[in-house]
């Protein structure tokens, strides 16, 4: 049952500095935790509308700012031109080795949280559902979820240090993940006992989130509703 949720920002301290990151959490608990991870346009509205309503299904939920070190607290809201450019750039300049380092820092938050039970998983789009896969490889994450992630392809090497739930929605229109890089997905993957790859043939990227050019609520419910229960099975 949902519940409501309160919600505030906090600062994490880690290794040259601190990252700023929105945390929400279910009226009561403790309850299991949940990383939210971003798109490439930062931890903007649509991303805390996910920790929210992850915390209305009873998980601590943290999203991180995963480009601190570049541009501290970017949010874009309505993406034209120059502020695709700028998520673009911003995405290209982006340390995913220490964003990985990142991910591991707030895990080990959310479970020195007395708020929190102790198991965390990942949950991420486009940026976010490639490091929700390399929280798979390289995180010690109860479970991890990536939605339309972008270049696992080229990361599948590490699959066999996949030891938690990991499920991955692939959108069957995404030109940023073309279908070589879905076959690829599902020859390097579909025979790990720990993945489950879900296909949603006739939607495009982005298709979850909502007001944007993609978003379809029935594939998003059918989404959720998958990355809810893989989550009540490996955090509850």
């Amino acid at each position: 049952m949902s519940q409501t949720p309160t919600a505030q920002n906090i600062s994490i301290p880690t290794d040259g500095g601190a990252f700023d990151a929105y945390l929400a959490r279910p009226a009561n608990g403790p309850a299991p935790g949940v990383i939210v991870i971003q798109e490439i346009f930062g931890v903007n509205p649509n991303i805390r509308s996910v920790a929210d309503w992850l915390a209305g299904e009873g998980y601590c939920a943290l999203a991180l700012d995963l480009f601190w070190r570049l541009e501290p607290n970017v949010s874009i809201t309505d993406p034209g031109d120059a502020e695709l450019q700028k998520a673009f750039g911003l995405m290209t300049a982006f340390d995913q080795d220490t964003g990985v380092q990142d991910i591991q820092t707030a895990i080990n938050y959310l479970r020195a949280d007395d708020m929190c039970t102790g198991k965390v998983g990942t949950l991420g789009f486009c940026l976010g559902g490639r490091m929700a896969y390399l929280g798979a490889t390289r995180t010690d994450a109860d479970a991890n979820i990536g939605y339309y992630g972008v270049g696992i392809q080229d990361m599948l090497d590490e699959a066999t240090n996949i030891s938690a739930p990991l499920i991955l929605h692939i959108a069957g229109q995404d030109e940023f993940v073309p279908p070589e890089a879905q076959a690829a997905l599902h020859a390097g993957l579909d025979d790990q006992p720990h993945v489950s790859l879900f296909d949603y043939p006739a939607q495009d990227h982005g298709f979850t989130r909502p007001g944007g050019m993609h978003y379809d609520a029935e594939a998003t419910d059918t989404a959720h509703t998958r990355s809810l229960a893989t989550l009540a099975q490996a955090l509850r």
